[in-house]
């Protein structure tokens, strides 16, 4: 019984050795290229200065709308109730109108994120590219990012499976052997 462990342990030894070798897998760290383009700096350094001006637009609102309850906080004895109300329905649209402009500016689809896009994803294009064209040049089948995470930024498609999956699950794939990106049941 020892024996056949054995040699079943030698055999799966060999066996990942082989594949190993049969696959050529490196890394690169997107942090440290991008820190070495000065093109990418300089729109970091945009992007961060545009955010700081922003967010102090945005404090400087609320710093006003923190100013307007302090005042009807201290005046609510002496108004009248229609007064109450107008002066509450001020404070909660100047409240909406900061929180709007924060979205606006910050949120998923905001101005930052745009901005970002339009100065960084160049770069990033060009990266990858150059990640691309080194991985096929030096035959790699895949290469990770060591800076998020070990993230695949490139695989060659002789490798991916997932038209065999889709096609295991049920689903037809196109019949040129490539990603449809649409599943249709059989």
């Amino acid at each position: 019984m020892k024996k056949i462990i054995l040699i079943l342990a030698l055999v799966l030894a060999t066996s990942a050795a082989t594949f190993a070798q049969a696959q050529k897998i490196a890394y690169v760290d997107t942090e440290y290229i991008l820190g070495q383009i000065p093109e990418y700096k300089a729109a970091q350094a945009e992007l961060d200065k545009t955010s700081i001006q922003w967010q102090k637009e945005i404090e400087a609102k609320y710093a006003e709308i923190d100013k307007m309850y302090k005042a009807y906080q201290a005046e609510q004895i002496l108004l009248t109730e229609d007064m109450k109300k107008k002066r509450e329905a001020d404070i909660v649209s100047k409240e909406k109108e900061a929180k709007d402009l924060q979205k606006q500016r910050f949120g998923v689809d905001g101005e930052l994120f745009k901005k970002r896009q339009e100065l960084v994803k160049p770069i990033q294009d060009k990266v990858y590219n150059a990640i691309k064209a080194v991985a096929e040049k030096g035959g790699y089948a895949i290469i990770f990012d060591k800076a998020s995470d070990l993230t695949m930024l490139y695989a060659n498609s002789k490798f991916d499976k997932s038209d065999d999956v889709l096609e295991n699950l049920g689903y037809k794939t196109g019949s040129s052997g490539t990603k449809t990106g649409s599943g249709t049941k059989k």
